[in-house]
């Protein structure tokens, strides 16, 4: 399989095999925030979390409606820490009301990814469920190999490995 053929596939792989994201926000002064959430993908790429509003990045998700998000392989099933393969996206954000149509489907993609604990959060009334709407991104498969991915289709890395 040619290099691209085998980074595409494995851009499309990574999101199925890991269950939590890296998330970047911002807070109300300015000040950066990392965190994590564990996330649903569909099948366009658009991704979904659901936060404790007890938690610092769900009013900043509010607030800004933007984040950035990186989901990594995991270290512990990579053969060198310096070039795990990573895929980073710029995201439009925007909440999903639990009267919403959206609400019960995307639930229940949660609960099968997630099980049991999900029937507990979604009663919880200060988890709110957002949707992430990736923007473009980078996809690094290794060293020397990173491939922006399409903006028109978020399933489809752009040809050509790009640097910088």
């Amino acid at each position: 399989m040619a290099r691209f053929e085998t980074a595409q596939a494995a851009y499309q792989a990574l999101p199925k095999h890991v269950q939590s994201l890296m998330l970047s926000t911002v807070n109300a002064d300015g000040t950066p925030h990392a965190s994590y959430a564990p996330f649903v993908m569909d099948d366009t790429y658009q991704i979904y979390l659901l936060t404790s509003g007890l938690s610092a990045h769900t009013p900043n998700l509010l607030r800004t409606g933007q984040a950035s998000v990186l989901i990594i392989e995991d270290e512990s099933q990579t053969q060198q820490v310096f070039a795990r393969q990573r895929l980073t996206y710029d995201c439009h954000v925007a909440p999903i009301d639990r009267q919403s149509d959206r609400w019960e489907p995307l639930m229940a993609q949660f609960e099968a990814r997630f099980g049991e604990i999900i029937a507990m959060l979604r009663q919880l009334q200060d988890f709110q469920l957002f949707h992430l709407s990736p923007q473009g991104g980078r996809f690094i498969m290794g060293f020397g190999a990173a491939y922006g991915v399409d903006p028109n289709n978020l399933s489809q890395l752009q040809e050509g490995a790009i640097t910088g």
